[in-house]
């Protein structure tokens, strides 16, 4: 599973059973802002937002740009995944 950039619509995208787990975000000044995650009722509890997170971090790392988690979930994500700390603003 991959997670992709869908600029268009401003966010995170990961296909999960046909089912899309998404982050919104907004870029500025090489800062990502998270601001909402959100995944289907049915892959709530299954990991799939995690797996999102993940990747949405391994793409901030390949871009070189700091992120800042404005969403709950993304906030208590990356205080659990401390290798991630770099990237956070």
């Amino acid at each position: 599973m991959t997670v992709t950039d869908n600029p268009d619509r401003h966010r995170f995208e990961l296909d999960v059973d046909g089912q899309t787990v998404f982050a919104d975000y907004r870029r500025r000044d090489g800062v990502l802002a998270i601001t909402h995650v959100e995944a289907p009722p049915a892959l709530r509890g299954t990991g799939a937002a995690g797996r999102l997170m993940e990747g949405v971090m391994q793409i901030a790392r390949a871009e070189n740009v700091k992120v800042a988690p404005l969403c709950s979930y993304a906030a208590a994500w990356l205080r659990r995944h401390r290798d991630y700390a770099d990237r956070v603003v």
